[in-house]
């Protein structure tokens, strides 16, 4: 059995190059039982990284799209010999008591519903970025966690990268002064369908249950499903919080802050992109904080390069020097005003693997993961926050303590919204 185990690892590790791997073999109490909630992307991966540890047992794959989910039980299946539990409705996970633990990796809008009711039965929960579709999704996240006493891991990798830790000792320890600014970018080509009509649910899809709860007339259009939905506010949230809250999570990181901001302004536009979105094709957000930091984003849709040469990536401004930070493996130090080369790393790794790793390990130990439920709300709320200064196009003021914008009841309204039944999100938990 052990030459077993050690041969499929190590062709999966041929694979899947970089992923940590544990050679003990747990014994079946040792275990933790897992399921995968939504496996078309994203989720995919995940299976392939649980499946190089002993410790870890995949109990159910769920997905309202049979076809994902047949597939990733064949994953599971040729790793193990163990065919796992297959579910359309992630309620039937939530119900197994075999289940300790769930990844969540579906579209957006069904981040907090299905993760704040997975903790309420009594799974802790590793939930893909964003964790919250709107800002009050995140608090919700934050007291369930608190109340059940569950650990939340947010997918925010680069958290949990060697890149990350080796920079973070360095701005600590004063390398470029007192940090003052960041600036966080995500700069890449994106291509939208043209307006297309309804048509028939594609087979063996509940679409029904894939809306959930969002907004929905009964008809099915192929532009707002599969890769494509993030577009719309339904179900996404645009570039920024799309592949933005890992580079809104960096500056934050970046910069030290570990409130939400007190003022936001926005600006965007469409400039160049043609075809179905609801959001800008760029957008500029400055956060300004109480202790005298700011925070800014930028988003180009449209160009196909960034700045100083990555496509996702942070600058943090001290009062010595600055750094260059990319979650692609690269973080560069200049220092004065000749802008000397200080310390550096390139080609370092991502985080995805050591990622996963520390959510499970803390599943076990309940220690708090690196990118807990609060670290998350922090990050998050930048998105949601900046996408409210840009719908309502003025300069916002926010309490953060209380979560609420000053004398701005109708920016007030955006922190959440409506959900269709049964879906409703519990508030409080």
């Amino acid at each position: 059995m052990q030459v077993k185990l050690i041969t499929r690892r190590e062709a999966l590790g041929a694979a899947m190059a970089g992923l940590a791997v544990r050679t003990r073999a747990a014994s079946p109490n040792e275990q933790v039982g897992l399921s995968v909630i939504g496996v078309g992307g994203m989720g995919h991966g995940h299976v392939e990284r649980v499946l190089t540890r002993d410790d870890v047992r995949i109990v159910s794959i769920c997905d309202v799209d049979q076809a994902n989910a047949e597939r990733a039980g064949q994953t599971v299946f040729k790793s193990t010999s163990e065919t796992p539990k297959l579910a359309e409705d992630f309620r039937r996970v939530l119900e197994d008591k075999e289940v300790d633990a769930v990844v969540v990796a579906t579209p957006h809008h069904w981040h907090a519903p299905i993760a704040v009711r997975a903790m309420q039965a009594g799974k802790d929960v590793y939930i893909e970025k964003p964790a919250s579709h709107v800002f009050r999704e995140g608090r919700l996240i934050v007291e369930a966690a608190k109340k059940y006493g569950r650990i939340v891991q947010h997918g925010t990798q680069m958290r949990s990268s060697e890149v990350t830790r080796r920079a973070d000792e360095l701005l600590r320890n004063g390398i470029i002064g007192e940090i003052k600014m960041s600036k966080a970018w995500n700069c890449q080509r994106h291509t939208h369908r043209q307006p297309t009509t309804d048509a028939p649910v594609p087979p063996g899809v509940n679409y029904d249950l894939w809306v959930g709860p969002a907004r929905f007339d009964g008809t099915f259009n192929p532009n707002r499903y599969n890769r494509n939905w993030n577009w719309y506010r339904a179900f996404g949230n645009g570039d920024i919080g799309g592949d933005g809250p890992h580079d809104l999570d960096l500056a934050r990181w970046g910069l030290g802050v570990k409130v939400h901001p007190n003022r936001i302004t926005a600006h965007g536009s469409r400039i160049d992109l043609e075809g179905e979105r609801e959001f800008p094709d760029n957008m500029m957000v400055a956060y300004h904080y109480d202790e005298g930091k700011v925070l800014i984003y930028e988003d180009r849709g449209w160009t196909p390069y960034g700045l100083h040469g990555f496509d996702s990536g942070n600058a943090f401004y001290g009062t010595d020097g600055y750094m260059i930070f990319s979650r692609r493996g690269y973080f560069q130090v200049y220092l004065g005003k000749e802008e000397r080369k200080g310390p550096g790393m390139a080609h370092g790794p991502t985080g995805h693997p050591d990622h996963m790793n520390n959510f499970l390990d803390c599943v076990k130990s309940r220690e708090q993961p690196v990118a807990n439920a609060e670290v998350a709300h922090l990050s998050c709320g930048l998105i949601h926050l900046g996408e409210i200064a840009y719908r309502v196009g003025r300069v916002l003021h926010f309490d953060p303590q209380a979560e609420k914008f000053l004398d701005d009841p109708d920016a007030d309204r955006l922190l959440t919204k409506d959900y269709r039944e049964p879906w409703r999100m519990p508030d409080p938990v």
